[in-house]
């Protein structure tokens, strides 16, 4: 069987093209190993860079996108399966449900929130999913800082360390990911 994978990333175009070339690398790969993406549905910035690689490697893309008529333009088009959904919320449930794992590739405050969402549904029990923060580059350092803080500062309980795992490359996010999940079958 093979696993679906939901990328959390930017949905914007002017980000440095380094963070492109990993959003590629990880839509080649992820098609190239048989896994299926689900995501955001946009074309543009990460999403796009990461679901058009999927697409060109003959991989399976799932988008779940609120069903704005206003965002009518920012829809992939070339989407194996393209849900639509009422609100951002339901957009996230939607992925979560479809999903056996997580990756976080860099993003803006909208992929920091569903990081954390996840992360939090995790370390309470909901769902026992991989985590990958994929961070070939330091973007999310500081924000790992603030985490440790958090548990250093009694915020947060050390478990929340194990409720993810960093990663500076591809290959080992989805050799994690594809290790979590054949132990869990």
């Amino acid at each position: 069987m093979s696993h679906t994978i939901c990328v959390f990333c930017a949905s914007s175009n002017g980000v440095a093209e380094r963070y492109f070339d990993q959003a590629r690398e990880l839509g080649e790969e992820m098609a190239r190993r048989g896994l299926r993406l689900v995501y955001g549905g946009g074309q543009i910035g990460l999403m796009g860079a990461v679901a058009r690689a999927m697409r060109a490697s003959g991989g399976h893309v799932i988008g779940v996108i609120p069903g704005r008529p206003d965002w009518a333009e920012l829809v992939f088009p070339d989407a194996n399966e393209m849900i639509y959904t009422s609100h951002i919320r339901d957009r996230k449930a939607t992925m979560e449900l479809k999903a056996d794992a997580f990756i976080a590739l860099p993003g803006g405050i909208g992929t920091m929130e569903e990081l954390f969402e996840i992360v939090t549904l995790r370390t309470l029990g909901y769902h026992r999913k991989p985590i990958v923060i994929l961070d070939g580059h330091g973007y999310y350092e500081p924000l790992l800082r603030m985490l440790e803080r958090a548990v250093s500062e009694g915020f947060a309980r050390p478990s929340l360390r194990e409720s993810y795992h960093l990663s500076d490359s591809v290959r080992d996010a989805l050799d994690y990911i594809e290790s979590h999940l054949s132990k869990q079958a």
